[in-house]
């Protein structure tokens, strides 16, 4: 168990839930529209997973060897920063990881799409290729986009975009409007997540030559980003339910605006690194219910 402990800190399973939000919103929109297959929504997920869990991995690896990751920085303590993994073996189990992503996501594009539909085969190759770029240089390698102020395009597009959009055409085989705007607002909330963890760590980050968005915003600023990425998603997916409405059910999701609503006013208040720490969990699970609460309103239609 103790060996088993630090590999399963270091995977954070806490920022799965967040990573499957768009899997789940995706599918649910399928779902309504009468396209559903069960193979491939849990490939999707499994797929979906091991490259979060690969990028866990790659970012701990990364911020590691960097020295990123010092005392200076709030929050759990990484596992090759206290030592209880060691660079080699991290690197080990990254590669190992990314066999897995590779098999999933052969396995998810047969399931699809099997022989047939090749450019969509030729599509989703790319994307699988893209995204285990993404998951890998967020931090690792000579020039990673997490420390050149990148890390919030990357996580709009393949947390919002790629994750709702790209599950819906794995059902349906085409890009439906429908699946846009709830896409856009998944995207704001998962950005605003990082955002919240890059404003926690703002003066360790500015210390060792991490150039995130909220380091060159400063923290005033980056808290009106907050602000706008939040009610941004809010303001868009009621849009959307107004232009989408079927049923009441469709505004299942303002359940979820309760605790976002709380946690704009627990950001206005921060001021210390432990103030926006003990948020990010409460902004990651909100996210989740949210996109829960969004797919589930239109299939009880």
């Amino acid at each position: 168990m103790k060996k088993i402990k630090p590999w399963l800190s270091a995977m954070r399973l806490r920022t799965l839930p967040l990573s499957v939000s768009g899997i789940i919103l995706g599918t649910c929109f399928a779902y309504y529209n009468g396209k559903f297959n069960p193979y491939v929504f849990g490939l999707a997920i499994l797929t979906t997973i091991s490259l979060q869990i690969l990028s866990n991995l790659a970012n701990d690896y990364g911020d590691g060897v960097k020295g990123t990751d010092n005392d200076e920085r709030v929050g759990p303590k990484r596992a090759i920063q206290s030592g209880e993994i060691s660079p080699e073996a991290m690197l080990d189990a990254i590669k190992k990881n990314i066999l897995i992503v590779i098999v999933l996501t052969l396995g998810l594009i047969w399931a699809a799409f099997g022989a047939g539909n090749f450019p969509y085969l030729l599509l989703f190759v790319f994307l699988g290729g893209l995204s285990v770029y993404a998951a890998m240089n967020y931090t690792m390698g000579d020039s990673p986009y997490g420390y050149r102020a990148l890390g919030d395009i990357f996580v709009f597009i393949f947390f919002g975009l790629v994750s709702t959009l790209g599950s819906y055409l794995l059902y349906t085989k085409t890009i439906d409007h429908v699946a846009v705007l709830p896409a856009i607002a998944l995207g704001l909330l998962s950005v605003g997540v990082l955002n919240l963890n890059n404003m926690r760590d703002i003066q360790s980050d500015a210390n060792v030559g991490k150039i995130t968005l909220a380091v060159k915003l400063g923290l005033v600023r980056a808290k009106i980003y907050h602000y706008f990425l939040i009610i941004g998603a809010m303001v868009i997916t009621v849009l959307f339910s107004i232009l989408y409405y079927v049923e009441p059910y469709n505004f299942l999701y303002l359940i979820a605006f309760l605790p976002l609503t709380l946690h704009i006013k627990k950001i206005k208040a921060a001021k210390e690194a432990n103030d926006f720490d003990s948020q990010l969990k409460v902004l990651a699970l909100s996210t989740f219910l949210f996109s829960i609460l969004l797919g589930i309103g239109y299939i009880l239609c």
